[in-house]
């Protein structure tokens, strides 16, 4: 399994963990509420649904769509995903795991996204994960940085300092963050992923959950296959 799909399987079980829902919906919540997934479309979540049916983690339910408006559409009801038991103690050993994996830039802001779920020492260990990572890459950036300054061009220079800048600002982020988890305190009465924290972290996250409306249409296409 590729390291981007494991990220979409640990997503949707995490979603499904909050409610049962349908494959539209849970795209929806993919692109708007964990926007790190904007780019997955229909063709990427259905095969990942599939393939957690086939693990035993989740179940496929009929939806509401009555007998009678399946009958006049043509269609046939939404299928609706649900959670199994083996799929929530799955999805609670993967909350637990706080190696590399979990804080590296193309997992974080999955994780972050379920702090909420996620118990306070493997939080604080995540978070200290990451920020020791990027506290070694802005170390060599430095370095790297006195040693070519004087053969960069002036728009290099500056790419190059805007790259530190936006590490730096993240690792102070996560100080605060780290500070108020010793201190007790969490976001957890906050918007979910810590959504008021977006603008205060660096791009290479990925891009921390941010809730809203999606601003692409979709056309649904949730019927069984």
């Amino acid at each position: 399994m590729s390291r981007r799909s494991g990220i979409l399987e640990f997503a949707v079980l995490g979603l499904l963990r909050e409610s049962p829902m349908h494959g539209y919906e849970l795209r929806k919540r993919l692109n708007t509420s964990l926007g790190v997934f904007r780019a997955f479309s229909y063709g990427t979540l259905y095969p990942c649904l599939k393939t957690l049916v086939a693990n035993g983690w989740l179940i496929e339910e009929p939806g509401s769509t009555s007998e009678a408006t399946a009958t006049l559409t043509g269609r046939r009801a939404k299928i609706v995903y649900r959670l199994t038991a083996e799929g929530k103690e799955h999805f609670e050993q993967l909350l637990s795991q706080t190696g590399p994996d979990a804080y590296e830039d193309e997992t974080f802001a999955a994780r972050f996204a379920f702090f909420g779920q996620t118990s306070r020492d493997v939080r604080m260990r995540v978070l200290e994960g990451r920020r020791s990572r990027l506290e070694e890459r802005l170390e060599k950036m430095r370095a790297s940085l006195a040693r070519t300054r004087e053969r960069l061009d002036d728009y290099t220079l500056e790419l190059q300092r805007h790259g530190m800048e936006s590490v730096e600002r993240e690792v102070r982020w996560l100080n605060e963050l780290i500070e108020s988890e010793r201190a007790g305190r969490d976001l957890r009465g906050s918007a979910p992923g810590g959504a008021a924290q977006q603008d205060r972290t660096s791009g290479a996250t990925g891009g921390l959950p941010r809730s809203g409306d999606d601003p692409r249409p979709d056309t649904p296409d949730d019927t069984a296959t």
